[in-house]
């Protein structure tokens, strides 16, 4: 049995060279095998700096036998495309979130790999650092009592105007940018059955893409998860729970560098009680989860499973949605 993933990488975005393929270079059980750009003088400069082969472009990386999965950190309206693609090449896939732009098309490529035996996984990485089960065993320990609301905001800067997330036509627009990170957090913490109350997007008045959004979700319980996400604010990644004891806040939740120390905060009318974490690499860790399923063979339905219920979240926001214009 192979020992290690060879991995092929299409496209050479900013989150591929300064988060993973650094990360694939310590990685137990993958091995940086090529990569591929629309620009060759591009993909032969990376090649160069991670010391790993050159592909003519992403047909000729998905024809090699040397290469057993790829990772595709291409603007999210051409991820579907490449995904298809890679497995209908035998490749199992590790796509940049999200892995589609609805529902329909989720179902589509999960069917694909299914038949196809593969590995198809989208790359939320925060799942993979120690910090949220933490904050998962604490509540499930009572620290905050009985959950009654779930809060999340991921929020950056407006971003350069020629950048591909504000282009419709390559799936550009904040909630499948940011607005996927807390949505996937309240399934983590809320499970499964999660519906979409109402949303909110607010439009940018020439691009047609939304740049910012509310969204109010529901578990069958009755526990509530209120998400807000955008391009237009200042720097926010946190989230809190709020239970019938007490409120557990975490900062930086989803982009945690290598070396930072999470502080997971409590607070009770009783007093504050801060927890420092060990610092965890969530890169990493989920590429070599992601090596160590390919082979082991490990059960893909639970991966399956969490692409559909996303989609079909991202899906229900806009059905949902109130649209106003910025």
């Amino acid at each position: 049995m192979r020992s290690v993933v060879r991995v092929g990488v299409l496209g050479c975005a900013s989150i591929a060279l300064r988060r993973v393929l650094p990360a694939m270079k310590e990685a137990e059980g993958v091995v940086l095998t090529a990569v591929a750009s629309r620009d060759p003088a591009r993909a032969r400069e990376v090649a160069e700096r991670f010391g790993c082969g050159v592909a003519g472009g992403y047909d000729e990386l998905l024809d090699r036998p040397d290469i057993d999965a790829v990772y595709l950190p291409l603007p999210t309206g051409l991820h579907a495309h490449w995904a298809s693609r890679a497995l209908a090449a035998g490749k199992h896939v590790l796509s940049e979130k999200p892995l589609t732009c609805d529902h329909a098309t989720a179902l589509d490529l999960v069917n694909q790999a299914e038949k196809a035996g593969l590995w198809l996984m989208e790359n939320f990485m925060f799942l993979h650092h120690g910090q949220h089960r933490k904050v998962r065993d604490l509540v499930a320990d009572g620290r905050i009592g009985e959950p009654r609301v779930f809060t999340a905001s991921f929020g950056i800067p407006p971003l350069d105007p020629a950048d591909v997330r504000y282009d419709p036509e390559l799936g550009g627009g904040a909630l499948l940018d940011v607005g996927v990170y807390p949505i996937r957090a309240a399934s983590y913490f809320l499970g499964p059955d999660l519906d979409v109350v109402g949303s909110v997007l607010r439009l940018h008045p020439s691009r047609g893409v939304d740049v910012a959004g509310h969204v109010l979700l529901c578990a069958p319980s009755g526990v509530t998860a209120e998400l807000s996400f955008g391009f237009e604010h200042a720097y926010r990644c946190r989230y809190a729970l709020w239970g019938d004891r007490a409120r557990l806040t975490l900062d930086r939740a989803f982009t945690p560098p290598p070396t930072l120390e999470p502080r997971i905060r409590i607070q009770s009318q009783d007093g504050i009680e801060e927890l420092t974490l060990p610092a965890d690499h969530q890169f990493k860790n989920i590429l070599e989860f992601f090596a160590r399923s390919i082979l082991q063979g490990a059960d893909h339905t639970a991966q399956a499973e969490a692409i559909i219920r996303q989609a079909r979240l991202v899906d229900q926001v806009r059905s949902a949605a109130v649209r106003v214009t910025a």
